[in-house]
């Protein structure tokens, strides 16, 4: 048989381009029939369909319609997930189980009754039109559902049956997991869950949830932050578009840029940095005008040359807001290509940058400032313990070059230090929690970070770029977008002068509240026992720091006007004020386009979002590793500050962890336990006993719980504690009522509701047996 007479049959692309042209009718019937296929021709098509599944080019739905992988039907069920920076919904795939990440999905803008439009963890009906390769718009056919309860947990095997423990503190039951709706997990698994609509029908009375997604086994090294990540919607994946566009990425050209390299930059960061944005050099100030002044310069990443506006890059950053740092992750913002590759500035490699070259005088104060697009070559890459070791050991480094640099850069943070205390910038002292990992993703310790003056300096070489930034930009009559801190709300000042007056601290009414004020405040309790409490009062009283387009200055930071310049790897705030700064000195490429100009407002709200959500999921996850480390001293003794009194109990912190845990007032000596109005003492009516925040105590961890970060004491020293007032004379006679069978102090009296006051006690009561 000739070529000619051979019978007709498709190839790959050939049978594609059908399917993409019927995707209602794309079974292996209506192929072979659209190309006449007969006989032996089916057994090969039906070969050649199994084959193209393998290699990914064709998916199989529920119905077995084949279609081209990863796209989907006309009509689907979709997920409602978010909004992007212009206020459009974003949704993905109901139920998506391929490997790949599902497709982007925009809900089109449709007029709706009043109730009726979707929202963020809805799901709905929807008709899909194809916009690209990775991207859907989606026109709403009808709202199925709103918001579905979901819970995220460990699922355990008891002996009375499956179990979901909830992985949130505030939700304190645990669920029904019956085998039959535990899908593809398996017991140790973390699960996403669905409660099951209907009546509880199981014995225990407990709530039925249905697995939807199995996240991982909780015996992975990772899976605290996993938590993390999907109780806060975090994106932990980049779609294959965005690498793709990161991994092309090379060197930025030479023109339209000052050649920085002969200059001594240096990067100083954490010992376990892995990207480094910032570089920063001093010298002295050679004009005689301006004695014991200084040049500093500040380079950071020119990510917007690498991310431009509109690019799948740029829609990934805009969308996570901001990288995420857990102990044993980062989920950046950027891919690695970019966030370690081309926008990290690695000692001896040519970097893009864009720099701040600021003049100021002896006490700190900017003389001027100029911004420039630049070529540079970080000399070293040194650590916050290495440069402050060199400087205090007078010299040490790799060079006595490197040295003098390292003495400039003080020297200059020293004047921007006199400044910073002159305008009387908050000083709060707060620990940070370090959580001490090993390579397998063990807790091997917890313990304060410690706070060196290479901090400070780089923090202050920071500050001093972020306001030349914001200054440059109202020069230009450039968008900006501020990060503003506006003064805490009167009220909240109201509340903590009546707590501090406990404290025999004076804050006095109708003042103007300046950082100052607050300072001089911490500076009468810096040597008393309580000082690291006031300090969470303060901090408790400010007001939520956020970005916007409008000018409101920074409180905390005694500062007019305020933006983030100097971190675009990780914050979408610093890219759009380099895109500002680019479009306003005339640079070419990477540019603010009007079109995001005119979204400022909208960014800001979701920008401000996600800083919060990481913020969040940063905490919980410490909490729940916190936990982990601790699971261990359960049973054992330790000391704890209160740090908060509730009509419910006490929370502590823990020594040395910094652990927050419960004091439930089930396990405080049996009486009426009253809070006093300012919220620092619980006192009981009987006996007289004081539990006051801020004072140490005793306590037993009595259970530490990885899934939920909550840590749960039992109170020591019950016998051991005076009575509030007692002058000796009671002490025995609490001591024996605590001795007593039930922990009760005297015979119970009876409750009468017209006595004011008595229901709200006794309520409190019960909860102390």
């Amino acid at each position: 048989m000739t070529q000619q007479d051979r019978p007709y049959f498709p190839s790959k692309s050939e049978i594609l381009d059908f399917i993409k042209d019927n995707p209602t009718a794309s079974g292996k019937r209506e192929i072979a029939r659209a190309f006449r296929l007969q006989g032996d021709a089916k057994i090969v098509l039906r070969n050649l369909l199994r084959e193209m599944r393998n290699e990914g080019l064709l998916a199989k739905d529920t119905k077995g319609r084949l279609g081209e992988a990863g796209r989907l039907p006309s009509v689907a069920i979709i997920e409602v997930t978010g909004l992007d920076d212009d206020g459009e919904l974003l949704a993905r795939p109901a139920n998506w189980q391929e490997e790949s990440p599902p497709p982007l999905i925009r809900l089109v803008a449709q007029s709706a009754k009043p109730g009726q439009s979707p929202g963020v963890g809805d799901r709905v009906l929807v008709r899909l039109e194809r916009h690209s390769q990775k991207e859907y718009l989606a026109r709403v056919i009808r709202r199925l559902e709103a918001n579905r309860q979901r819970v995220i947990g460990l699922y355990v095997k008891t002996d009375k049956g499956g179990r979901l423990r909830p992985s949130e503190k505030r939700i304190r039951n645990e669920f029904h997991l019956h085998a039959d709706n535990a899908g593809p997990a398996k017991p140790g698994d973390l699960v996403l869950a669905e409660l099951v609509p209907g009546r509880k029908n199981n014995r225990l009375g407990l709530k039925d949830v249905k697995v939807v997604e199995r996240l991982g086994s909780f015996e992975d090294p990772n899976a605290i932050s996993l938590i993390a990540l999907h109780e806060h919607s975090i994106p932990n994946q980049f779609p294959k578009a965005a690498i793709e566009e990161a991994e092309a990425a090379g060197p930025a050209p030479e023109s339209g840029r000052e050649d920085l390299r002969d200059l001594d930059l240096v990067t100083i960061d954490g010992a376990d940095a892995r990207d480094f944005d910032d570089a920063v050099y001093a010298i002295a100030d050679e004009d005689p005008k301006n004695p014991g002044g200084w040049n500093v310069l500040v380079a950071i990443a020119d990510v917007a040359h690498y991310v431009r506006p509109g690019s799948m890059l740029d829609r990934e950053a805009a969308t996570r807001g901001n990288s995420v740092y857990f102990p044993d992750r980062v989920v950046p913002m950027l891919p690695e290509a970019l966030s370690n590759g081309w926008c990290s500035l690695k000692p001896q490699e040519d970097r893009s940058c864009l720099a701040a070259w600021m003049t100021f005088d002896a006490k700190g104060k900017k003389l001027r400032h100029r911004f420039l697009r630049g070529l540079m070559r970080s000399s070293e890459r040194l650590t916050y313990e290495a440069a402050q070791e060199a400087y205090d050991a007078d010299g040490g480094l790799r060079s006595p070059a490197l040295d003098e640099r390292v003495t400039a850069l003080y020297g200059a943070y020293q004047s921007l230090q006199i400044a910073r205390e002159s305008r009387g910038t908050l000083e709060l002292d707060l620990p940070e929690r370090q959580i001490i990992m090993s390579e397998s993703g063990e807790v091997l310790d917890i313990k304060s970070r410690e706070r060196l003056d290479s901090h400070r300096l780089i923090e202050e070489f920071m500050i001093a770029a972020n306001v030349a930034a914001a200054e440059e930009l109202e020069r230009l009559r450039q968008p900006c977008m501020y990060r503003i801190h506006e003064p805490p709300d009167p009220q909240k000042i109201e509340a903590l002068g009546e707590v501090l007056k406990s404290f025999d601290l004076k804050l006095s009414r109708g003042q103007v509240m300046r950082p100052k004020l607050l300072n001089s405040i911490l500076r009468q309790v810096a040597k008393h026992p309580e000082a690291s409490i006031v300090h969470q009062m303060v901090l408790r009283a400010q007001s939520q720091a956020v970005y916007a387009p409008e000018n409101l200055g920074h409180f905390g930071l005694a500062l007019s006007k305020y933006a983030h310049f100097t971190s675009p790897i990780r914050r979408y705030s610093d890219l759009l004020v380099h895109r500002a700064l680019i479009a306003g000195l005339g640079l070419s490429g990477g540019a603010l386009t009007a079109e995001s100009a005119a979204a400022f407002s909208e960014i800001a709200t979701h920008i401000s979002s996600t800083e919060r959500r990481a913020a969040a999921a940063e905490r919980d996850t410490i909490d729940r590793l916190t936990a982990v480390y601790l699971s261990g001293a359960v049973g054992s003794v330790v000391t704890g500050q209160v740090t908060s009194v509730t009509r419910f109990g006490l929370f502590l912190r823990l020594e040395p962890s910094g652990g927050d845990g419960l004091l439930p007032i089930s396990d405080l000596p049996e009486d009426y336990y009253r809070l006093d109005s300012a919220g620092r003492h619980l006192t009981g009516d009987r006996w007289g006993q004081r539990f006051s925040m801020g004072e140490k105590l005793q306590v037993r961890i009595l259970h530490a719980d990885p899934i939920s970060g909550a840590l749960r004491l039992g109170l020591l020293d019950k016998e051991d504690r005076p009575l509030y007032g007692d002058t000796g004379k009671g002490s025995a006679a609490l001591a024996r009522a605590l001795n007593s069978p039930r922990t009760a102090a005297a015979p119970r009296r009876k409750t009468r509701k017209s006595e004011p006051g008595r229901s709200k006690k006794a309520k409190i009561r019960r909860k102390g047996r």
